[in-house]
């Protein structure tokens, strides 16, 4: 059978697996056409303005490449140019009209990185993890106007490790688009692929993350606190003031024991050990400023915490609601 022909709008370097998969082995099922992406940005200390992971990738390949700054009419009109059976979307970062949406034969569909109606929004990834979640995946839908809220057709799952961070939940999910394509592009070709509502009551909304949300509070529970670290790196990263320093936090667990909260009680072959409302906090690993992310050992050799020592607690700001956060 003819291969689909399939335009692709991503920002993010999360489908790049994807589309080496549909450049080589998947070729067969569809074939990318040309892609949108964001506008070239400043990136990195030096805020150098650069060409992002998917325009590189396209132009690599020859591909023709769209970088609007607001999907409207003139991208529409790019869009119908390539007779496409089905747009594909994934982290892109635009709003899509009606009118484009509906522009491809078969509509437009999106990889939404949660398992939905959990965690539409901005930050499913880092959200899914911070709330102690033990399993995730990616969704395969269409899109509405609605924020993530259209017609389901399959997810791929996988499991999220009690050391996982966002970093390394990202790059599993990214894999996972694999298979999920591998199954669902034959039916979405021979239109069979049937998509379900989602249960709108059992919807959960997450949010674009900021600086602020790596605040640490020590009277939470320790696996409260160990979810939300690993979650919130590598961005916006947790961190807790130490010794005048603001100490980043990459990695963390909770144990048995008890202390008063933000008391540090010690440290053992893994990590800093520090007092909760509910259990010990493992601070596995730590990062002072302008330097490097270490181990636990490897930081308190050159940076002594000694027990007794108070770490201050912050609010934490909620992460999750039941309703869409204001933007």
């Amino acid at each position: 059978m003819t291969p689909l022909k399939l335009v692709f709008l991503g920002s993010d370097a999360i489908a790049l697996p994807l589309l080496d998969w549909l450049a080589g082995e998947g070729s067969g099922l569809a074939h990318v056409v040309a892609v949108f992406t964001q506008p070239d940005r400043p990136a990195g200390r030096g805020q150098t303005v650069s060409a992002n992971a998917i325009k590189t990738w396209a132009l690599a390949r020859g591909l023709p490449v769209h970088q609007p700054e607001l999907v409207a009419d003139e991208a529409r009109a790019q869009l119908a140019s390539y007779g496409a059976d089905v747009a594909l979307v994934m982290a892109y970062g635009h709003i899509l009209r009606d009118d484009f949406i509906g522009t491809p034969r078969l509509g437009t569909l999106n990889l939404h990185t949660s398992l939905l109606p959990k965690y539409r929004g901005a930050s499913p990834i880092q959200t899914a993890i911070a709330s102690g979640e033990r399993e995730t995946g990616v969704t395969l839908m269409r899109i509405v106007r609605e924020l993530d809220a259209g017609p389901v057709a399959e997810v791929e799952r996988t499991a999220i490790g009690p050391l996982d961070t966002a970093q390394d939940i990202e790059a599993k999910l990214a894999a996972a688009c694999v298979p999920l394509l591998a199954r669902t592009l034959p039916r979405l070709r021979d239109e069979s692929l049937v998509f379900r509502p989602q249960d709108a009551a059992a919807a959960s909304f997450c949010r674009r993350l900021e600086k602020p949300d790596g605040a640490v509070d020590f009277t939470q529970p320790a696996a409260t606190l160990a979810a939300r670290i690993n979650g919130l790196f590598p961005w916006p990263t947790c961190s807790v003031p130490l010794h005048g320093q603001e100490i980043k936090l990459g990695r963390a667990d909770a144990v048995p024991g008890s202390g008063a909260p933000g008391t540090v009680l010690g440290s053992d072959p893994e990590g800093l050990l520090v007092g909760t409302g509910t259990g010990v906090l493992r601070l596995r690993r730590l990062q002072r400023p302008g330097g490097k992310l270490l181990s636990a050992a490897d930081f308190l050799r050159g940076f002594p915490v000694p027990a007794g020592t108070v770490i201050a607690s912050r609010p934490m700001p909620p992460l999750v609601s039941t309703t869409p956060f204001r933007r």
